[in-house]
């Protein structure tokens, strides 16, 4: 048997191994494929995901059912005012050694997991905010005056109010810039709220058991695959030219940085390996430039006034 048809079939494993993800996690959450989806192509894209939408949508289950089947480690920080760097870093305590003596040991926080979810991050204020940026950014911490490397692989999925904005801070530009994409949970149809009501209230907890259907070998392995999944160079330039024409589109404000044109190939890329295909698709730009983009472009005045979104502008670039 050849190197490439190893290759093949390693491949088609770990298709169905992300594809037996997806139906376990559709066991708890109902009537959201398309966010799960999302979500999931970023996590192969080895990047980091904002999540959008009112109280109730299933937000957190979502990200706790994605830590589950994937086999990662997950820690949840609760995002308030009176949250302190450390509380998310870590901090230096004094712990007493078997001798009788004292001695500084590095108390890690809720950062070093695989799986970070960081709820209502636009609670916190900007300097705890800044704690998760080099996180996010460099995969590390400095605490105590040591740089500590984080788990790999290492996703924070953050999830924000886009409504209730008493007591809350506005995320800089730059940190959301490290957000690979922006994914906006809408309402979902009646039938689908049907099958929440029915699958959630005829039992006292809910907590659906899951199988851990992809294993933390395999998702590594998958973020290796995906890099090298082929993109022809009409369609590369396809999407740089969706990023570049941000700069100048009439109603933006602000256009997005060659960050974006990266992002956008590489989720691209995702979702070709998520969908089984050994190719990028224009299909698979469309899909993602939505969420790649929204959040890394800002609409003038004049436009938003006339009630116009980034996803309104970003569409007609399309």
């Amino acid at each position: 048997m050849s190197d490439d048809q190893l290759d093949t079939d390693q491949v088609d494993q770990i298709q169905d191994r992300i594809a037996a993800a997806r139906e376990q996690v559709q066991r708890r959450i109902v009537g959201q494929d398309a966010v799960m989806d999302q979500v999931l192509a970023v996590m192969l894209a080895d990047g980091n995901a904002l999540l959008e939408s009112t109280p109730g949508l299933g937000k957190t289950m979502l990200v706790r059912t994605l830590a589950d089947v994937t086999d990662l480690s997950f820690k949840r920080i609760q995002n308030t005012p009176d949250l302190m760097p450390s509380d998310i870093t870590g901090t230096e305590i004094i712990r007493e050694t078997p001798d009788g003596g004292r001695e500084f040991v590095f108390e890690k926080g809720p950062v070093f997991a695989n799986v970070v979810l960081a709820d209502e991050i636009n609670r916190a204020t900007p300097k705890t905010q800044a704690a998760l940026l080099e996180a996010m950014q460099e995969r590390q911490v400095t605490a105590g005056g040591e740089t500590r490397k984080l788990p790999d692989p290492f996703f924070v999925l953050a999830t924000q109010n886009p409504i209730e904005q008493e007591g809350t801070y506005q995320l800089p530009e730059a940190q959301q810039d490290r957000f690979l994409a922006k994914v906006l949970v809408d309402f979902p149809d009646r039938d689908a709220e049907r099958e929440i009501v029915d699958r959630y209230t005829g039992r006292l907890d809910d907590d659906i058991p899951v199988e851990r259907a992809l294993s933390r070998d395999a998702l590594v392995r998958a973020q290796e695959l995906v890099r090298q999944v082929p993109i022809a160079e009409d369609l590369r330039d396809y999407a740089i030219d969706v990023v570049r024409s941000t700069r100048e589109a009439d109603r933006l404000e602000y256009g997005a940085s060659p960050r974006a044109s990266m992002g956008l190939v590489v989720t691209a890329k995702a979702r070709a390996f998520m969908e089984g295909r050994n190719h990028v698709a224009e299909e698979d730009i469309e899909a993602m430039a939505r969420p790649v983009l929204r959040h890394r472009v800002i609409v003038d005045f004049r436009a938003e006034r006339e009630g116009v979104t980034a996803d309104d502008v970003v569409g007609d670039l399309l």
